[in-house]
């Protein structure tokens, strides 16, 4: 039986993630995260991981960002017995919507978000996968903040420092936290 009393909950998750050579292009690693969540030990400590940072927040929401961050937003919502909000890509909401938009590495993207998603004051984790460029995770952002929401914290389980994501969201004054890191795109 594995000893977890000493365990680097990083590494050991950082361990069941998944590189993937050149996809979806050329020259991008891209860190999949289906091994950690297909695992229930290693998909158990991650949530837990996020709820005992939150727990005793006084959290009212979890707003997860489209898609990866559903998955483990909706299940910390769960655990922390809030609400979950998604922010969903343009055009997938069926309700009145406010959007925001922002840049890609080649163009531009949406998201968008139920105009009574929350409401002013509201305390919301917001949560994704992974930080790459920030675009997503600041767009998300934008939107708590326009409807009166006030953003606990960006969450994400990775951050890839060389592409500056989590220096722009630091830079914006957001509150970041992430469970491990990878060099490289």
């Amino acid at each position: 039986m594995e000893n977890l009393s000493n365990l680097d909950y990083s590494s050991y998750l950082k361990g069941w993630i998944r590189t993937v050579p050149n996809w979806p292009a050329q020259g991008v690693m891209f860190r999949d995260i289906t091994p950690l969540l297909q695992n229930p030990k290693s998909f158990r400590m991650l949530i837990d991981i996020f709820v005992h940072r939150y727990m005793g927040e006084n959290i009212d929401m979890v707003a997860g960002l489209d898609a990866r961050g559903f998955i483990i937003g909706s299940v910390l919502a769960y655990e922390l017995n809030v609400g979950f909000v998604p922010i969903r890509k343009k055009g997938k909401l069926p309700f009145t919507t406010v959007a925001e938009e922002y840049e890609l590495e080649y163009g531009n993207a949406t998201v968008e978000m139920h105009t009574d998603a929350c409401k002013p004051g509201d305390r919301v984790v917001l949560i994704d996968d992974l930080i790459a460029t920030g675009g997503t995770m600041m767009a998300g952002y934008k939107l708590l903040q326009r409807l009166g929401a006030e953003v606990v914290e960006a969450a994400g389980i990775i951050e890839l420092p060389e592409l500056g994501g989590g220096d722009l969201l630091r830079a914006q004054d957001v509150p970041l936290f992430t469970v491990c890191s990878f060099d490289g795109h």
